[in-house]
């Protein structure tokens, strides 16, 4: 995270509200007797997002004492998956995948109009605490690159011209439609269907 990383003060105290303890504890119980040590990734993942999408050692520390686990332990996960986030972020967490498929559908272009939109480069947050930018590895829609993860979001098919629209939108409050941005149906071919293009004779027809 850059130096212009808003300022956020650590909780010393950390605790589930009802709700999210009441998560916790649906959980915990999918995991044997002794075993729920498992339900830390899910956990560290719920904590993170009920403090506004990061990680303090408070949190950590609550985890590990309501899974009865050294929190050394715990440390070590969360220092381990990148999607958990140990300084703060922006409200909206844009992850940008650079990995080969996306980058040689153009994911170069794509970053350059997110710090262009964004007026950050990578591993920033704008000064309204509004968007982090980082780039990641892999997020599984090869098929469907260049694509971007912003929060639990996927828009996928991007141009630079799509790109700054998402952008723009979520600055000014909206939800862009998720997904492909090229009208591509899921992840079929991106010129349309080639076979199977109709029902007719086709098995189950009745």
């Amino acid at each position: 995270m850059s130096a212009n990383t808003v300022a956020v003060e650590p909780p010393e105290q950390f605790k589930f509200t009802p709700a999210n303890r009441k998560r916790a504890k649906a959980l915990i119980a999918k995991y044997p007797a002794g075993r729920q040590a498992s339900a830390v990734v899910p956990l560290l993942d719920l904590a993170q997002r009920q403090n506004g999408g990061w990680l303090p050692r408070a949190a950590i520390e609550y985890v590990a004492a309501l899974l009865e686990m050294p929190v050394i332990r715990v440390w070590e996960v969360a220092t381990f998956y990148t999607m958990l986030n140990l300084k703060p972020v922006g409200r909206h967490l844009v992850q940008l995948c650079t990995t080969t498929p996306c980058w040689l559908m153009g994911s170069d272009a794509i970053l350059e109009a997110c710090e262009k939109t964004l007026g950050i480069g990578l591993g920033q947050t704008t000064e309204d605490g509004a968007f982090t930018l980082v780039e990641v590895e892999c997020l599984g829609a090869c098929a469907n690159g260049p694509m971007m993860q912003v929060n639990d979001d996927y828009y996928e098919d991007l141009d630079p011209k799509s790109t700054a629209a998402i952008l723009e939108a979520l600055r000014a409050g909206e939800r862009p439609a998720p997904g492909s941005q090229a009208g591509r149906q899921a992840s079929a071919p991106a010129p349309g269907p080639t076979t199977l293009t109709g029902l007719e004779g086709t098995a189950g027809e009745s």
